[in-house]
């Protein structure tokens, strides 16, 4: 079983972190988070210089569990805001195109109609040709993003066209024809 929760979250001297209770505020060079962990009970949130420490209240699993949590989200939190996360897009198909107006992504996805997605606070969208970059401090909000803009058109398997992850591998089926030839031999 993983540890991790025991270690202190160390971040560096350029983020500012002021915690009150079970409400953490981070501000960094690629921005600003805050989130309450008011629900997980069994769990104190304590700072020391560079470090925040996430202690459990009781020896139970459930706690353990929490303690695991909270660490990782903190952590997301330290590295969101000095670092960011992104998060990168592929649109495959002809006539397929994105392109940011503003605060919309526009895409044309070979729908009868232009999708305008409306891009969410704290994210940034950059398109290159066929690959769409999202980017932001929050990593829930960067993966939710990215979900969203995917199941606009989700990749199919017979071509491979919509919208899929960079890093994503589509599993390719034979079509018809293919099937027909290999029997009819």
């Amino acid at each position: 079983m993983s540890r991790l929760g025991k270690r202190p979250i160390a971040f560096p001297s350029s983020v500012n972190v002021k915690l009150e209770g079970k409400r953490v505020q981070m501000k960094g060079s690629k921005g600003d988070l805050t989130r309450s962990f008011d629900e997980l009970t069994r769990i104190v949130l304590t700072t020391s210089g560079n470090e925040i420490l996430v202690a459990r209240a009781e020896e139970t699993g459930d706690a353990r569990r929490e303690q695991g949590l909270a660490h990782a989200l903190i952590h997301n939190m330290v590295v969101g805001v000095t670092e960011g996360f992104s998060r990168g897009l592929e649109i495959v198909g002809v006539g397929y195109r994105a392109q940011v107006k503003g605060k919309v992504l526009g895409l044309s996805l070979g729908h009868s109609h232009p999708i305008d997605f409306d891009i969410p606070e704290g994210i940034t969208i950059t398109v290159n040709k066929q690959i769409v970059l999202i980017s932001g401090a929050n990593k829930e909000l960067v993966g939710e993003t990215a979900a969203r803009i995917r199941k606009l058109r989700a990749p199919e398997p017979y071509k491979g066209k919509g919208v899929k992850y960079v890093d994503e591998v589509i599993r390719r089926k034979a079509g018809k024809s293919a099937a027909t030839a290999k029997g009819a031999g």
